[in-house]
């Protein structure tokens, strides 16, 4: 078939790929370009908030690997968003591997502060394990069910030998240390346990040089920026799809048929589908007509897709160090290496173990975020707003053995509960694989089909090979499916932008 002169590009979707696959559209020379969002706002899975006199990042929140080769990097930098210290040529260069090198506090369930020298043999450790999965990037052949399962059984192994000299309270709470560091891992992966993630594939995600940093005014000033260099009408909101018809005929040309809630239908030449993974796997049944090839549909269901939520909470005055980045809360009963608690709704704030320091230029102003992932992040957006509270403060109060401790302002994320969502981020669940991943990002119809190609693309971080869970990732699948137009239409001249 001859390619249109002036296609009509539909983009599923407002979140940061949808926007990046637009605007490089436009910029390349296409005319037609028309994005659909089902809310009544721009950015998707980047949102910010305030809390007191800080800025809070309801979704992401971090510059993973702030460095030349990372493209969100890039365009924060060209938009002015970012201090100074993060155009620091010494902190483009670090290459932390996801670890920054925060200073924390650590503090135990009977009230204690713990020393940082006490609690290092466990950092260590878990530092120590983390860096020898890299062994079975491409390596099944061992014994290890899950990334939980080498962990736990390495972890528990090496101290009875390495830390033998110690008492026994400390080689517990040793333990214990271990099973907070686990509880924050499963923040960055977005999943229940540990026992979820894919040894092997766990390693199929790789980082970036660079200090990880912020947006000081905010992730939402990037999708501010995009969106004001595109066309004021490119964006219909409010506007939900019910379901992408592919792969039939209308007038002897193979066109898509996007059928909207409100009933509306529209004809695209192609669409670029870039809704996130969680909703994907909730709706796939009814959102593509016909269904998505089985193979593809597989690899929605093999990779996994969970819940990470944040919890601000401000205080009159710190109880933290000055110079304090992170806190970890150490329950003394857990030197079994837990991960997850058996009584959710008796025991769920156990899971939430790590408190951020949130850095505020304002005066009086004194923020902490913690992170909660899993089944019990999911019931913490189900309590009533007195009870979030009141459990929060239970809990600081347990840890600093401070009664008087009194949050001013509680604010949290909801992502489970956002239901053009469903969850936060994908993972490599158990038994996932890079194929999968390469059947994420598989246009439709598929290759060796009869039938005209390129009617369906899919971007959004569950399609990056490699930087998936990341704004980056998505930025770049955005990019790649607009390329992937870009060159199927050879009449329009490619775009420049650097990937």
């Amino acid at each position: 078939m001859a390619a249109s002169a002036d296609p009509q590009i539909v983009v599923i979707g407002c979140g940061i790929s949808g926007i990046a696959a637009a605007h490089r559209l436009v910029k390349a020379g296409f005319h037609h370009v028309r994005i659909l969002e089902a809310t009544a706002r721009s950015g998707g899975r980047i949102k910010t908030g305030r809390l007191g006199n800080n800025v809070t990042e309801i979704g992401a929140s971090y510059i993973h690997g702030p460095s030349e080769e990372n493209p969100l990097f890039c365009l924060a930098r060209d938009y002015g968003l970012l201090d100074p210290e993060a155009l620091n040529p010494e902190n483009q260069a670090m290459d932390i591997d996801e670890r920054p090198p925060w200073i924390p506090n650590w503090f135990s369930s009977s009230g204690q502060r713990l020393s940082t020298e006490l609690m290092r043999p466990a950092l260590e450790m878990y530092n120590e394990l983390m860096d020898e999965t890299l062994q079975f990037h491409s390596n099944r052949d061992h014994p290890w069910a899950s990334l939980g399962h080498f962990m736990r059984s390495e972890a528990r192994q090496r101290a009875a030998g390495r830390w033998k000299d110690k008492d026994k309270n400390t080689q517990d709470l040793l333990l214990c240390g271990l099973s907070a560091k686990l509880k924050d891992e499963l923040c960055a992966s977005a999943s229940h346990s540990m026992d979820e993630i894919d040894l092997v594939g766990f390693n199929m995600f790789e980082g970036l040089s660079g200090l990880d940093c912020t947006l000081p005014g905010g992730y939402e000033g990037l999708i501010k920026n995009l969106m004001s260099e595109l066309p004021a009408d490119l964006v219909t909101y409010n506007r939900p799809v019910r379901c992408v018809h592919w792969n039939n005929t209308e007038n002897g040309v193979n066109t898509v048929m996007v059928e909207c809630d409100d009933g509306e239908r529209i004809a695209a030449d192609q669409v670029i589908v870039t809704i996130p993974l969680g909703y994907l796997k909730k709706h796939h049944s009814t959102l593509f007509c016909p269904p998505l090839p089985a193979h593809k549909l597989h690899s929605v269901q093999k990779l996994g897709f969970g819940t990470c939520n944040k919890i601000f909470v401000e205080f009159e005055s710190p109880w933290w160090d000055a110079d304090c980045d992170i806190i970890h809360l150490v329950w003394e009963d857990e030197a079994d290496i837990l991960d997850h608690v058996k009584d959710i709704s008796k025991s769920w704030i156990r899971k939430m173990s790590t408190f951020n320091v949130l850095k505020s230029v304002e005066r009086g102003s004194h923020v902490l975020c913690g992170w909660i992932a899993g089944h019990e992040s999911e019931y913490m957006e189900s309590l009533p707003e007195e009870e979030l509270r009141c459990s929060i403060t239970e809990l600081i109060r347990t840890f600093t053995g401070n009664a008087t401790i009194t949050p001013r302002g509680i604010l949290r994320t909801q992502w489970f509960h956002e239901p053009w969502t469903c969850g936060s981020y994908c993972h490599p669940a158990v038994g996932v694989s890079a194929q999968d991943l390469e059947n994420m990002m598989e246009p439709l119809p598929v290759k060796g089909s009869q039938s005209q190609p390129l009617q369906v693309l899919f971007a959004g971080e569950a399609t990056h090979p490699c930087y998936y869970s990341t704004v980056h990732g998505a930025i770049l699948t955005g990019w790649r499916e607009a390329d992937r137009l870009i060159s199927h239409y050879s009449s329009v001249s490619p775009c420049s932008h650097p990937v």
